[in-house]
């Protein structure tokens, strides 16, 4: 059995995978940088610092996917959930947490472990290759760690300004005002789905782009330069109100079957955000825009006045790997498989996320036979969608979402006619009602 365990990053991955262990009798041994050397975004030496919100989202776990993860989170003893519950402040249904109470929590109740031992450094990527390693350096990750990242997965870049085009439920898409096709019928005829915008309706879209509230950048990302193949599409439309006729929204090679197979005089282009084909990216549009103008001002394509989205865009700093690439399906390194990853730098998005891919790695280093969790739950999702699922050309940081669960099958609840009338709430209600029966037998095998 594994003896000891080295963790790289105390934050809330770290954290938690480090609990995930030491309750299994296994010691730790942390390396944390903080406060040695900071960060721009830190502003203690606590474990599990949260810097940006001190909300974990939705704790509804009945219809919202985050809430579901919550509670799977609980069923396996998570410290991180139980330090939120412990800490929470009042935030309506959201599970909204004190910062500095919730950090400290999680910081006495590792170093108070006989089993667990810290280290003030910044560490390099070890050499070591027979013992564990757990990396869990956050999106915020040093750049000597990064630097030798890229070096070992071989990778043409990390992504360490992070532009995020918003994503779309495919089921949401009216496709009225929409068709599948690549430009010039090049490709697989189901790679795009092209959402047509006459001249009005471009230039409505123009104003309110260019009038939107934006979010204004942190100070640490302010001299963060924006990339010339990913800038955000409102940086685009100040340079002309046809720039974007000859970038992302360019017509060219497509014919509308709703006009007669007329070329649009604009177009959006969703492509497929995961091989399920259940989520859509708006391809080049990464943005900055506040999530509130997003849903106001993409609601203005008309194939999308209805839509749904997954995810918002936007564009911060952030460190993180291609998982599909270079991570096996249990978050080891493929060129190094005694090193595993863990939180933001796998490439899953936001702070309840993080924190389960945390708890996985811990798992599947104490209880290395430990079976993956079932598909159909939130963790086994999340996990699947990072190492697996995910498309290797188009990966970005994810969050929980009901887009990338397993497709429903309503076959054996409902006649067929009424299949497609399952929608909003009674739908979600599907997905966690399914997860949470699916998680039963696999909790009892950490036990």
């Amino acid at each position: 059995m594994t003896q000891q365990v080295t963790i790289i990053g105390a934050g809330l991955a770290g954290s938690e995978a480090a609990w995930q262990l030491l309750k299994r009798g296994i010691a730790v041994h942390m390396i944390e940088m903080r406060p040695q050397k900071t960060t721009p975004a830190h502003t203690t030496d606590l474990f599990g610092e949260l810097v940006c919100s001190n909300s974990l989202r939705s704790d509804d776990s009945e219809i919202n996917a985050v809430g579901l993860l919550h509670a799977e989170m609980r069923a396996c003893d998570s410290l991180i959930m139980h330090c939120a519950d412990e800490t929470q402040v009042p935030a309506g249904g959201a599970l909204a947490v004190n910062r500095t109470e919730f950090a400290k929590k999680i910081t006495d109740t590792l170093k108070n472990h006989p089993l667990f031992t810290i280290e003030y450094r910044e560490a390099d990527l070890p050499t070591d290759t027979q013992n564990p390693i757990i990396i869990a350096t956050g999106p915020l990750t040093s750049d000597k760690m990064a630097s030798d990242l890229q070096q070992l997965t071989q990778l043409d870049s990390l992504h360490f300004f992070d532009a995020i085009a918003p994503i779309v439920y495919t089921e949401t898409v009216d496709m009225n005002h929409a068709w599948y096709q690549s430009r010039y019928d090049k490709g697989e005829g189901t790679d795009y789905l092209n959402c047509a915008l006459s001249k009005d309706e471009y230039n409505t879209f123009i104003d309110a782009l260019l009038s939107g509230e934006k979010i204004a950048f942190k100070e640490w990302e302010k001299n963060t330069p924006y990339f010339e193949g990913c800038l955000p599409v409102e940086v685009m439309a100040e340079r002309g109100r046809q720039t974007l006729l000859f970038g992302p929204m360019k017509p060219v090679g497509l014919s509308n079957p709703h006009e007669d197979g007329r070329r649009p005089f604009a177009v959006v282009q969703l492509r497929k955000e995961n091989k399920a084909g259940t989520l859509m990216n708006l391809v080049g549009f990464q943005t900055k825009l506040t999530y509130g103008a997003q849903k106001e001002v993409f609601k203005l394509i008309p194939a999308l006045k209805n839509a749904e989205f997954a995810r918002f865009g936007g564009i911060h700093r952030n460190t993180f790997v291609c998982g599909p690439k270079v991570l096996t399906e249990k978050l080891n390194l493929k060129q190094r498989p005694n090193i595993r990853l863990a939180g933001q730098l796998t490439g899953c998005e936001g702070y309840i996320e993080s924190a389960s891919i945390g708890l996985l790695a811990g798992l599947f280093t104490a209880l290395p036979d430990l079976p993956l969790p079932p598909r159909e739950t939130a963790l086994g999702s999340m996990l699947s969608h990072i190492t697996i699922e995910a498309e290797e050309e188009t990966f970005q940081p994810m969050n929980i979402n009901f887009g990338i669960f397993p497709e429903l099958d309503l076959s054996t609840t409902m006649a067929e006619g009424k299949r497609k009338k399952v929608k909003g709430q009674d739908r979600k209600r599907l997905y966690t009602t399914r997860a949470k029966e699916k998680l039963t037998n696999w909790v009892q095998l950490i036990k």
